[in-house]
């Protein structure tokens, strides 16, 4: 019985020569198929590609399941703590199961969402995971305004995403924030998070400041640093589309769009907005998740804080982009770049910080300073 050797068989990828021998064997029926070596090692080339490529995938899968595992064994240990705190110390609030269990499948949720959008890199995710539950398990109000800085400010990156690639030449497509940027803006909250459930226990509190005053000095503060981070980026992503010409706030002088430290009306307002958005949300959820509002101090304040913390903090993140951090111009590209390049013409600042560590120092100025200036300002319950 003779057999034939047909295209798309098995024996097309192998070499002239063992094919030469299987057709020996088999008999004279066999017709033999001699291919080029180009086409022989890039097929050898592709496979050995798609099995490095399953390897990676099979790699970040294995890593995604033992990080997943490390953080429910975590957050496990946080309401094994709670409890026990609470039954030696009594005055303390245990986390109950509910809570633990909103505080893992919300955060999980949103970051699996975040990075199918690609606002999050893998490590932005893992990271926005573990900020989220902090903030969640702390306190629902802490939840939704890190929530509603996170959504407006994904949308506002992707928000004419053309225009800003002929401006930012590190401008990332669907703007993906790594575990730095994540850090950066949800380190100190999630700092102060940790704090708050050890002096408070978890659970929302009304700010009132002549019946609770640590416990509403933190929540300012969070609320602050979220505030200063919203204005911030509100101002960015809008003042640098719409604005007109900025100028530099420390000199007042006209510069390129994208320089560190160039600030428009524009962007001002953007950036207290950004803040009384957050503001608003913290303070919607006060109405809803707080029960002894009326005995407590007027809540409305809050929105007037975000407004404040947003403004301040973009000032200050400005002051700081334009003295602290480099900005020149590409004559090469067109475009304003963060680091030197023989190409590039000075413009402003040094290159002592980047824009990660301008961002963070810049929310803990705002957490440290702006809820010792609003308790004097406070409404008393």
């Amino acid at each position: 019985m003779a057999l034939r050797l047909q295209r798309g068989s098995a024996l097309m990828g192998l070499p002239c020569r063992l094919a030469g021998l299987i057709r020996g064997s088999l008999g004279r029926g066999w017709k033999s198929i001699c291919l080029p070596k180009k086409v022989i090692s890039s097929g050898f080339s592709m496979l050995f590609y798609s099995w490095n490529d399953f390897n990676k995938d099979y790699f970040k899968m294995i890593t995604n399941i033992i990080i997943l595992s490390i953080l429910i064994c975590i957050s496990l240990s946080f309401w094994i703590v709670s409890m026990t705190a609470s039954t030696y110390y009594g005055s303390l609030r245990p986390i109950s199961p509910w809570r633990w269990l909103f505080s893992i499948l919300i955060p999980l949720i949103i970051a699996s969402r975040g990075f199918r959008k690609k606002s999050l890199d893998h490590g932005g995710a893992i990271g926005g995971l573990i900020v989220g539950f902090i903030l969640t398990v702390a306190n629902y109000s802490f939840f939704t305004s890190m929530l509603m800085f996170f959504i407006t400010s994904s949308k506002l990156t992707k928000w004419k995403r053309e225009v800003k690639k002929q401006i930012d030449s590190e401008y990332k497509e669907g703007g993906q924030r790594n575990w730095v940027q994540v850090f950066c803006n949800g380190g100190v909250p999630a700092e102060l998070a940790l704090l708050y459930m050890i002096e408070n226990g978890p659970g929302e509190i009304p700010v009132d400041f002549s019946k609770q005053y640590t416990a509403s000095w933190m929540c300012l503060s969070l609320l602050g640093a979220l505030a200063c981070c919203a204005g911030d980026t509100w101002a960015s992503e809008i003042g640098t589309v719409i604005g007109h010409e900025p100028r530099l706030i420390t000199t007042w002088k006209k510069v390129p769009v994208g320089t560190n430290g160039g600030v428009t009306l524009v962007g001002l307002i953007s950036s207290l907005l950004g803040g009384a958005f957050v503001g608003m949300a913290y303070f919607i959820s006060q109405l809803i998740f707080v029960n002894d509002l009326d005995i407590s101090a007027p809540q409305w304040p809050i929105i007037v804080f975000g407004g404040s913390a947003g403004l301040l903090g973009s000032i200050i993140d400005s002051y700081l982009g334009a003295t602290m951090q480099y900005s020149g111009f590409d004559k090469r590209t067109g475009m304003v770049v963060n680091h030197q390049t023989e190409n590039a013409t000075h413009i402003s600042g040094k290159p002592i910080l980047d824009n990660n560590a301008v961002n963070l120092f810049s929310s803990v100025v705002i957490a440290l300073l702006l809820p010792g200036i609003a308790w004097g300002f406070w409404p008393r319950g």
